[in-house]
C-alpha cells in the first residue's frame, strides 16, 4: 500500500521539516511538495533542523509544480479541512474513515484522481473494487488551508475532532495526527518495553520470606501466635499479587531483620 503526504503551497520551511519528522515517526516516507513558496525549501537550514533525524525523508521528497503531478499513482485522496464545505466531498473523522476504508477491501480506483467531479457517497465510503490502494493525504498552506478546487478533487475531507472553539492546528501537528491515525488503522507498531523481563521469586523464596516476617511480627508484638487469625494468609496473598523478584525478597527480609534487631536492642 502506497501512502503519500502532499503539502500544497507550503510557506514555512520549518513546517516541511516538522512534517518529515512526523511522517518518519509513523513509518511513512513519501513526501511531495506542490509549488512551495521557496523552491529550495528541502535544503533550507530550518527544514533540516526541524526534521531532526528525518533527513532521509527530506532527501527523497519531491517538489512539483502542479497537484496533478503529485497525485500520480494515488487512488484515494483525503483532503484535510477544518471548515466543512457546502459542496464537495463528505467531511469525516480520520479514525472512522480509515476503518471503513480498510474494511472495504482496499479499492483500486474510485475515480480518476485528476477529475473535477466528486462521486463519493454521502458517508464517504469507498467502493468495493479490489486491488492496490494508493492513499494521498493533502494539506493546504498554513495561512489559507486548502483551496476549494483542490478539496473538490478528493474523496473525503478529513476533519480532526478538535475543540470547536479553537481547532486550528500547526501543519506539522496536523500531519502527525493524520499519520498516527493511519498507522494505527494499518496495525500500528508494537511497543518496546525498555525494562528487561525480570525473574520472579520461586515458591521456596516466598515461603522463606513469609516465615521470616512471621518471626519478626511476633517479636514486635504485632502477631499473637496464639490467635494468629488470618494475618499470615493475607500477607501470603499480598506477596503473591506483588509478583516479587528475588532482589525484592532480599529487601523485605532485610526489613524483617531490622524489626527483630530493633526489639533486641531495646532489651
Amino acid at each position: 500500500m502506497n501512502t503519500r503526504f502532499i503539502l500544497i503551497n507550503t510557506s514555512h520551511a520549518g513546517n516541511v521539516g516538522a512534517a518529515a519528522r512526523a511522517m518518519k515517526t509513523m513509518g511513512f516516507h513519501d513526501l511531495v511538495l506542490v509549488a512551495p513558496r521557496w523552491p529550495n525549501v528541502l535544503r533550507s537550514e530550518e527544514a533540516i533542523q526541524r526534521a531532526s533525524g528525518a533527513l532521509d525523508v527530506l532527501e527523497s521528497a519531491r517538489v512539483v509544480a502542479t497537484l496533478d503531478e503529485a497525485l500520480h499513482g494515488m487512488s484515494h485522496l483525503c483532503a484535510t479541512a477544518m471548515t466543512p464545505r457546502d459542496f464537495g466531498p463528505p467531511t469525516v473523522a480520520p479514525r472512522a474513515h480509515f476503518a471503513a476504508l480498510l474494511q472495504s477491501g482496499r479499492p483500486a480506483q474510485e475515480r480518476p484522481a485528476s477529475g473535477a467531479e466528486n462521486a463519493s457517497d454521502p458517508a464517504g465510503s469507498p467502493p468495493q473494487d479490489s486491488g492496490e490502494l494508493g492513499v494521498g493525504f493533502l494539506f493546504g498552506c498554513e495561512r489559507f488551508g486548502m483551496a476549494n478546487a483542490d478539496v473538490y478533487r478528493c474523496h473525503v475531507a478529513l476533519c480532526i475532532p478538535a475543540n470547536p472553539d479553537f481547532g486550528s492546528l500547526n501543519l506539522g501537528a496536523a500531519v502527525q495526527l493524520i499519520a498516527y491515525e493511519w498507522r494505527q488503522a494499518l496495525g500500528g507498531f508494537a511497543l518496546r518495553d525498555a525494562a528487561p523481563a525480570r525473574a520472579l521469586a520461586d515458591a521456596a523464596q516466598l515461603a522463606g520470606l513469609l516465615g521470616h516476617w512471621e518471626q519478626a511480627l511476633t517479636r514486635i508484638g504485632f502477631l499473637d501466635p496464639a490467635v494468629p487469625k488470618k494475618l499470615m494468609p493475607r500477607l501470603q496473598q499480598i506477596f503473591n499479587r506483588a509478583r516479587l523478584a528475588p532482589e525484592e525478597i532480599h529487601i523485605l527480609r532485610g526489613v524483617a531483620k531490622a524489626m527483630t534487631d530493633a526489639v533486641q536492642a531495646k532489651r
